[in-house]
């Protein structure tokens, strides 16, 4: 069984370049935005976890969300709705070996999920 760690943070919002260069120059990262969406990834051995910078998708100012591994995302989902949370985002894939979803607690703090 995997232990539930945190393996990735997003920052997103609406000028996601801007928000790239404010952090790869606040902080160092090199961020590797070769890919069709321009989503920057930092790596594990720079940032401790991987960071991600990208562009919120429904214009909105954006948010910063943690994502915490798992070794079965729908009994983690279904889990969290017998505690009083509730799905934000089902189960999905962005790309290869990516599988995330969105779960909220009881007072509506996000928290992603992935496999």
């Amino acid at each position: 069984m995997t232990e539930p760690r945190i393996t990735h943070v997003e920052i997103v919002g609406r000028d996601h370049v801007a928000l790239q260069r404010y952090y790869s120059e606040l902080f160092g990262w090199k961020l590797d935005t070769n890919n069709p969406g321009g989503y920057g990834l930092t790596t594990v051995e720079q940032t401790g976890v991987v960071v991600g910078v990208g562009a919120s998708h429904d214009g909105s100012a954006g948010h910063v969300t943690g994502y915490v591994r798992v070794d079965d995302i729908d009994a983690t989902l279904a889990r969290a709705i017998e505690l009083g949370g509730s799905v934000i985002m089902p189960k999905f894939s962005p790309g290869p070996n990516a599988v995330l979803a969105l779960v909220a607690d009881p007072e509506g703090h996000v928290l992603g999920l992935t496999e």
